[in-house]
């Protein structure tokens, strides 16, 4: 079957939709000129310019998804000094945990199934495949890859592509599950990426992919969730619109808590595949929710400038009372956040990170605040701590509690909290 051309995009302004290649695409908010969330500075390069891209959200008036207007180049987006490592999160560890178990449960996999993980990483979701007696393999472009080898996760060190899944299918036979937690949606050469899960995975294989869910996003305010690398947020009829035009059929969606709302998606290679109940009740749901109608989008677009004043009021305030402002956790949504928030170093003047972070000695993008060890909290008890990796403040509050930490916590999404 012929496939459009019009899902690889090239670098630059993106002007039409990608899923659907329509014209319909309405801003959302505009976010401004920001760096990439993962462009962590040394103190060096804080004398040196940096490099500012366009961020606005459009939202497809026709399949409910939302997409950025202005693609960056991938290899600046992903560096190989990519500093993200899940294996270092508990919460992230313990989901990938129990992804692998219900997905082996679900499919039914025997001992040395294949399962291959695109956007591996380090490795910790196919580490928990191995553990189950899954033959792994992980693909991942920078040198997270490298670490993923020395925890004995096999992983070639590329981009996934078209040719790539031949090249793996020949060598290592093809595949019975191809999995892609939140990287799906951070491909610009979307079709090269889905023609190459074709090439890899056997006739009765399925993909199963995590990403961030266009509903929860609204919901939950989470502007935060806009940057760069996060190219689409998929509506799950944008999602079966995508695959209907694949040798695929979506066969199953839910709803995960993971990055305050996840949707996580089953397609099955070939056509006409037996499909589950969950897709029409989360199409209606959707359609419920108002996604293909202005009112849901505007009122996100109004209380998200309500919640940025209100954040930026809070550290303006406590800045005036000679209060010390300081965040806790870096993940790179916090970028946006701040940036868009205007709250720099002399607002708050360090971010805490846990002592194996890849980020701790460098400095956030855009406002230079230095990312240090969470040491300093206790020794400091500063009266505001602020919650960066908000969508985990609850476990994260609790440890910092049971360490003897007795500074307010500030929650920035959906609403600001003090707690």
């Amino acid at each position: 079957m012929k496939y459009p051309d019009y899902h690889d995009v090239p670098s630059g302004p993106l002007k039409y939709c990608q899923i659907s290649g329509k014209k319909d695409l309405e801003l959302v908010i505009d976010l401004g000129h920001q760096p990439l969330c993962d462009s962590l500075l040394t103190k060096e390069q804080l004398d040196h310019p940096e490099q500012f891209f366009p961020l606005r959200l459009y939202r497809s008036k026709s399949l409910g998804h939302a997409q950025l207007d202005y693609i960056v180049p991938g290899d600046k987006v992903y560096p190989n000094n990519y500093p993200y490592r899940p294996g270092i999160t508990k919460e992230v560890v313990d989901h990938h945990a129990y992804q692998s178990k219900e997905t082996i449960k679900k499919h039914s996999l025997s001992k040395n199934s294949f399962i291959i993980d695109i956007g591996s990483n380090d490795g910790t979701l196919l580490k928990a495949f191995k553990n189950n007696g899954m033959r792994v393999l992980g693909i991942e472009p920078t040198d997270t890859a490298k670490i993923a080898e020395k925890e004995g996760i096999e992983t070639i060190q590329k981009p996934f592509t078209d040719s790539l899944g031949r090249e793996i299918a020949n060598h290592y036979g093809k595949a019975d599950i191809v999995t892609a937690t939140n990287v799906f949606a951070h491909m610009a050469s979307l079709g090269e990426v889905i023609r190459g899960i074709e090439n890899v995975l056997n006739d009765d294989g399925v993909f199963i992919f995590e990403n961030h869910y266009i509903i929860d996003i609204l919901k939950g305010l989470q502007y935060d969730s806009i940057y760069h690398e996060h190219i689409r947020s998929y509506s799950l009829a944008s999602i079966i619109h995508l695959f209907n035009l694949y040798n695929f059929t979506v066969v199953d969606a839910e709803i995960v808590e993971r990055y305050g709302g996840t949707l996580r998606v089953t397609v099955a290679k070939g056509k006409n595949k037996a499909v589950s109940n969950s897709i029409n009740k989360l199409i209606n749901f959707e359609k419920g929710f108002g996604l293909f109608d202005n009112s849901a989008w505007k009122n996100f677009t109004k209380n998200v400038y309500k919640a940025r004043n209100d954040l930026l009021e809070l550290a303006i305030s406590a800045h005036d009372k000679n209060q010390r402002f300081v965040g806790k956790s870096c993940p790179g949504r916090c970028s946006t956040l701040v940036n868009f928030t205007g709250i720099d170093d002399h607002l708050m003047p360090y971010i805490a990170e846990q002592t194996t972070s890849l980020k701790l000695g460098l400095y956030l993008p855009g406002k230079h605040i230095p990312i240090v060890e969470d040491d300093v909290l206790y020794k400091e008890q500063p009266d505001y701590v602020l919650i960066l990796a908000w969508h985990y403040w609850e476990p994260i509050t609790k440890i910092l509690r049971d360490r003897g930490l007795k500074s307010k916590f500030v929650i920035p999404l959906p609403e600001v909290r003090i707690i």
